[in-house]
């Protein structure tokens, strides 16, 4: 379960001081879906890294499990997320130079599993989003939707507990957006996993079952929308 109490996050901006998080309280319980949306700069990819551990808030608390992320030492915070949370972003994130089985190791050698064991379970994860075949293809030989497919699996190849997108469809094309919208769910309902996923889409966030806005740092919630999948 996640708990925000109090969240701020202020950046400096030249001379000012802006709040990109400004008193945000959350809970989240193990399984959840919530879908967060709101205008550029309104504090949605903050909030983000707050969840994931990639930021520390500048007062309040982030809880995981009753483990408060932002009091945990760096090495500590980093085990975290090797172990319980997988990330997908807009942009991929794949290294060019390695093949799509190999990208999806990456995210295991933290763990330091034997090199036969990364292998057995890349291939696993990368047949779960549909693309076995394609293991020794680099990114360069695949479509983008193919390429998120690559990514989604490098998340979940960690067999994590939270899985956090940040616009994780805006590169691609409506028939693949929803191609992996419908992956995303799919997968999410399987593996039980805690689903955050932040978009500027309104077809997405049409379909959320729960949907919070985030506007000028601060969070509001709509909660048991129909979901219109």
């Amino acid at each position: 379960m996640y708990r925000l109490s109090g969240v701020t996050k202020h950046y400096r901006r030249g001379k000012q001081t802006v709040a990109a998080l400004d008193g945000v309280d959350l809970t989240l319980a193990d399984g959840d879906r919530l879908v967060i949306q709101g205008p550029t700069g309104g504090g949605k990819s903050t909030l983000l890294q707050m969840l994931g551990g990639l930021d520390r808030p500048t007062s309040g608390t982030v809880e995981l499990d009753g483990t408060d992320l932002a009091a945990l030492p760096e090495a500590r915070l980093t085990r975290v997320r090797a172990e319980t949370i997988g990330f997908v972003f807009q942009s991929f994130n794949l290294i060019p130079t390695l093949t799509a089985q190999e990208n999806v190791e990456t995210a295991l050698v933290p763990l330091r599993l034997r090199a036969a064991d990364r292998r057995e379970r890349a291939a696993e994860a990368l047949a779960s989003v549909g693309l076995g075949e394609r293991a020794g293809h680099v990114p360069a030989e695949l479509s983008g939707g193919q390429q998120q497919r690559v990514a989604i699996a490098r998340a979940l190849v960690k067999r994590p507990k939270v899985l956090l997108a940040d616009e994780p469809t805006g590169n691609l094309d409506t028939a693949t957006r929803d191609d992996i919208m419908e992956l995303l769910d799919t997968l999410w309902r399987e593996h039980g996993l805690t689903f955050v996923m932040v978009t500027h889409d309104p077809a997405l966030t049409r379909r959320a079952a729960r949907l919070a806005t985030l506007t000028g740092g601060r969070l509001t919630l709509t909660e048991n929308r129909a979901d219109a999948s």
